[in-house]
């Protein structure tokens, strides 16, 4: 009987010291820190080395005259409250006009974007482009990363990171610990993560929503202006915005590369800045930041066949548009960060938390109905005037 539970003991104990060595042994060291913190949440640039994003000379959002009068209406309060929301903020007219927040946070605490990143990450694309730093979208990869010069690869250009549809063999899955997407979430070389990819499609014929793509283009962003994205987003996009406070991009390791995918800490006031860029055609106080043409497209469905065969009627350049209505097209990211703008209306509404809702039509529900909550704003002025 000591026996068998020694052998017992002997056969658990090598199971476990097999399972702590394997990171080491299949060369995925980052799985320690995967394991370790489980699910990614709102707050892990506390985990995580990071870079500022330079704010400059603040330019204060104007407060609405109806500032405080026009509360979220309890079915969506409680909806977003059941969602875990910390922020929510509605803008219209280039005027705050409601703002909540839970959980203890407010206008200044610091919330990781996801896959906002993306967005801002395209648009530090343009505006290279436009700098004249980038030549065009039709730029093949290869002429900034050398990892794409042979091969399938040298097929790749900017555009199909753009519009995720580069025929990669990326691995999007964010609950396999052995996925690139996890790999580049936790660990600590980006770079060769993202280019250690083979085309499996040719490039430009499938939309597939990758991580990958996007950290490509935050590598050519550095790669072709010489700056780290931080630096450049400071210089093109956060300074110019007026953002009050300085922002956070998560990297990879000390003096590493941004985790241009995700991770883009700040706060709803200043995320809105993005927002309002959009409603302004990629412009600032009138000067652009991308040119009109990268802007379109951005907001425009690229109608690439996705998965399901059927044309992307939901993407553009980094961006999501409401399928049905590609007058509105928003950032958004996995824990339900989203920055939505509705030109008609003049509206940007930001919303941050720690959960989202199912999809239907390749829209959170939640999205549908902070839109519809946006259009239907004039209504509920109207009852308060009268």
């Amino acid at each position: 009987m000591k026996k068998n539970n020694s052998r017992s003991i002997k056969i658990i104990l090598g199971a476990i010291l097999f399972v702590l060595a394997l990171p080491i042994v299949t060369g995925k060291g980052y799985l320690y820190k995967a394991i370790a913190f489980n699910f990614a949440d709102i707050d892990d640039y506390t985990i995580f080395n990071n870079r500022t994003v330079t704010a400059g000379q603040p330019v204060p959002w104007k407060i609405s005259s109806d500032y405080g009068k026009i509360s979220v209406p309890d079915s969506l309060d409680q909806y977003l409250e059941s969602l875990q929301s910390v922020g929510l903020l509605l803008i219209k007219n280039r005027e705050i006009l409601v703002e909540k927040y839970w959980k203890g946070y407010s206008d200044s605490s610091l919330s990781n974007s996801f896959s906002i990143a993306k967005s801002i990450t395209g648009l530090l694309i343009g505006a290279a482009i436009h700098e004249g730093k980038i030549a065009s979208v039709q730029d093949p990869v290869s002429k900034y990363l050398p990892e794409f010069s042979a091969g399938e690869k040298s097929k790749v250009k900017i555009v199909d990171l753009l519009m995720m549809s580069s025929g990669s063999d990326w691995n999007e899955s964010y609950a396999n610990p052995f996925s690139e997407t996890t790999e580049l979430y936790y660990g600590n070389n980006v770079y060769k993560t993202a280019t250690r990819v083979n085309i499996i499609k040719e490039p430009g014929t499938l939309h597939v929503y990758k991580s990958g793509d996007t950290q490509l283009l935050g590598l050519i962003v550095e790669k072709a202006t010489g700056k780290s994205l931080s630096e450049y987003a400071s210089e093109k996009l956060w300074r110019p915005l007026g953002a009050k406070h300085d922002a956070l991009w998560s990297i990879d390791q000390p003096n590493g590369n941004e985790k241009a995918y995700c991770c883009f800490n700040s706060n709803a006031r200043d995320f809105a800045r993005i927002g309002q860029l959009m409603l302004d055609s990629g412009k600032i106080n009138g000067n652009a930041v991308i040119d009109s043409a990268f802007f379109r497209n951005s907001v425009t469905p690229c109608n690439i066949p996705d998965e399901e065969n059927k044309p992307c009627n939901y993407y553009g350049y980094q961006w999501w548009i409401i399928p049905g209505r590609p007058d509105i097209f928003y950032a958004r990211g996995i824990l339900g960060q989203y920055i939505i703008c509705i030109p008609a209306r003049n509206i940007i509404i930001v919303r941050l938390g720690e959960k989202r809702d199912e999809k239907i039509n390749n829209v959170p529900k939640e999205v549908t109905a902070l839109i519809r909550w946006g259009e239907d704003l004039d209504e509920h002025r109207k009852k308060i005037a009268e």
